[in-house]
């Protein structure tokens, strides 16, 4: 096995690894989210939102580092490169997005109960 072979597979291995997590979470925050419903918790929905958003935000991680992985070690061509950057624009506008939609705030806000309270 050549150096692209080992990236390339190592990119797959990534993005098998950020659909697993985006699937995985899903699953556990419809489980979740359906034990409260049946338990007739409160803020169910808030909940599950918050737990599907962090699964997303998590499994995005793991397919960008793919894409950044096969892009600079194997194709470094000028197009190639222009696509991650817009993929990366692309997150970063879903993360901050998410993130607050999550917490209520964006990630350079402090939070209201102060450092390390999420």
């Amino acid at each position: 096995m050549d150096f692209n072979e080992a990236i390339e597979l190592a990119g797959k291995g990534i993005d098998v690894a950020g659909v697993g997590v985006l699937v995985v979470g899903a699953l556990l925050a419809a489980v979740r989210a359906a034990q409260g419903v049946r338990a007739h918790q409160p803020g169910v929905y808030r909940r599950f939102r918050q737990q599907l958003g962090r699964t997303i935000l998590l499994g995005l991680e793991l397919l960008v580092a793919a894409d950044i992985i096969r892009t600079v070690a194997v194709t470094p061509t000028l197009d190639s490169v222009l696509v991650l950057a817009l993929i990366v624009a692309i997150r970063t506008f879903l993360s901050f997005s998410l993130e607050l939609e999550i917490t209520g705030r964006w990630p350079w806000q402090k939070s209201p109960d102060g450092p390390g309270a999420d």
